[in-house]
């Protein structure tokens, strides 16, 4: 566990991309802030990449496509481990700096900002190792190819997380990347690079761009050499970008919003499911995609769960991330916190009961991105609260007359994320977790599994990410037919 520290002063300088191998200057000088949200003060700056450096970036990864797809698998499975080796040597630099462009606490970011990353690449170290590249169909060999060059653009919550899960995975199919990173958390991308570049990866095989999406984003989407955008983000974004790639009709991978519902049956541990439910909220502020926003409850059991989350938000201190015991550190921008506490005011507007929390800001937290735990009660399944991503420590509480109107209401919104189902058994939870439209279901507080596939039904996105599932998203097949053996047809 990293010691505790306040952010680096002066700001962190990047003034560099990372291309073919190289650390160039960008084409323009402007320059982007990435913003403390624990204080509102300038924690580093990078460059404001355009469409000059996309082109770049991209022609260096077409160069380098042929020979890295054609590099045997267990050779990309050595550099995929020093790789990770590389990330789990500045583990604590990492948890550092992701705490402060985040914002989440310093002990999470540890474990799960730092942490998951480095498994992610030793886990796709292994796969490139282990994958069945090959097989044979009858009379053919049915071969699992690179899909080519790929622009892995990655958002602000999970920042080295996304990454890692786009770019490990991308790397071990033999995929070329162009990375273009959130402009909000863009810090530890360069610490990435730096760890590749001490790794020896060939030329053009990572490249880094950052900027603003509008611009380096949308040039590496309707790039007619990027054969493959992976991208995390808003489900909003993640129209446009299906919209612009759509265009030279290449492959697209989607994981974008939530609203997911932890349905607590009747004769559940209330209890447990109410503090299970809480984290799985909370969790980095809210800025989950996969948040349990949504806690759905018998109404005969009502007054007490709203009880039960009460005095579960309590516990759920506010303040800086780099400060022992708290457990909710600020939003990742002010334009995130001013959004959150819109949307609860919008949720007192309509009618839904405010147990806790609120839009004013934390008592003695004026100065920050900060947003009070927040729980309303009695919440219309129909309200924006209950049918919107809020992307902030806010829960509903809904009630539900049986199972199915339980199921209707879990499966009523656009999304399909995540989701629990809490039962007095696994078997129960079951049967209402495989009614669910949603592409996760934790049953009885079942954690995640970095293995496991990560993705969404509906208009949470498309495709997945983790384990042999977020591989064969960049891998095509190619089938070779051979002539029958006349002697064995």
């Amino acid at each position: 566990m990293p010691e505790a520290q306040v952010h680096p002063t002066p700001p962190i300088t990047r003034d560099r991309l990372f291309i073919a191998k190289r650390w160039v200057a960008p084409h323009g000088t402007s320059a982007i802030d990435v913003i403390d949200p624990a204080h509102e003060t300038v924690l580093g700056r990078i460059p404001a990449g355009d469409e000059t450096d996309a082109e770049t970036a991209v022609q260096a990864a077409r160069a380098a496509f042929e020979a890295w797809s054609g590099t045997p698998p267990v050779e990309r499975a050595a550099y995929l481990g020093r790789i990770a080796e590389g990330l789990r040597a500045r583990s604590d630099e990492l948890a550092q700096l992701i705490a402060s462009e985040v914002g989440m606490p310093l002990k999470l970011a540890a474990a799960i900002q730092v942490g998951s990353p480095v498994a992610i690449f030793a886990d796709y170290a292994r796969l490139a190792r282990e994958f069945e590249w090959e097989r044979q169909v009858g009379h053919s060999r049915v071969l699992r190819e690179a899909v080519g060059v790929v622009a892995c653009i990655t958002p602000w919550n999970y920042p080295l997380h996304q990454i890692a899960a786009k770019v490990g995975a991308a790397l071990a199919a033999g995929c070329t990347v162009v990375l273009k990173p959130s402009e909000v958390a863009p810090l530890n991308a360069f610490v990435l690079a730096e760890v590749i570049e001490a790794a020896g990866l060939p030329a053009g095989v990572f490249n880094l761009v950052t900027g603003y999406g509008p611009v380096v984003g949308e040039a590496l989407v309707r790039h007619p050499d990027v054969d493959m955008v992976s991208f995390t983000g808003s489900t909003a974004a993640g129209r446009r970008v299906g919209e612009v790639a759509a265009a030279t009709v290449k492959r697209v991978a989607l994981e974008l919003g939530g609203k997911s519902a932890s349905v607590i049956l009747p004769d559940a541990d209330l209890a447990a499911a109410v503090k299970g439910t809480l984290s799985a909220c909370f969790l980095n502020s809210g800025q989950t995609c996969s948040a349990h926003t949504r806690m759905l409850v018998p109404e005969a059991r009502y007054d007490e769960a709203a009880h039960l989350a009460v005095q579960g938000a309590a516990a759920y201190t506010v303040g800086d991330p780099f400060q022992a015991g708290v457990k909710l550190g600020p939003l990742a921008s002010p334009a995130q916190r001013d959004r959150v506490r819109a949307y609860i005011r919008r949720g007192i507007e309509e009618g839904a009961t405010l147990l806790c929390g609120g839009p004013e800001a934390p008592a003695g937290l004026d100065t920050g991105c900060y947003v009070q735990p927040t729980v309303f009660g009695r919440v219309d399944p129909a309200s924006t609260v209950a049918q919107e991503e809020i992307f902030g420590p806010v829960l509903s509480i809904i009630t539900y007359r049986d199972e199915d109107d339980a199921v209707r209401i879990a499966n009523d919104t656009p999304y399909g994320l995540g989701g629990a189902v809490w039962a007095g058994s696994d078997e129960r939870a079951f049967a209402i977790a495989r009614r669910l439209r949603t592409g996760q279901v934790d049953i009885n507080g079942g954690g995640f599994n970095g293995r496991a596939p990560f993705g969404g039904y509906k208009q949470s996105g498309n495709g997945r990410e983790l384990g042999t599932y977020g591989l064969d998203e960049f891998l095509e097949y190619k089938s070779l037919q051979c002539k029958p053996n006349r002697e064995t047809a």
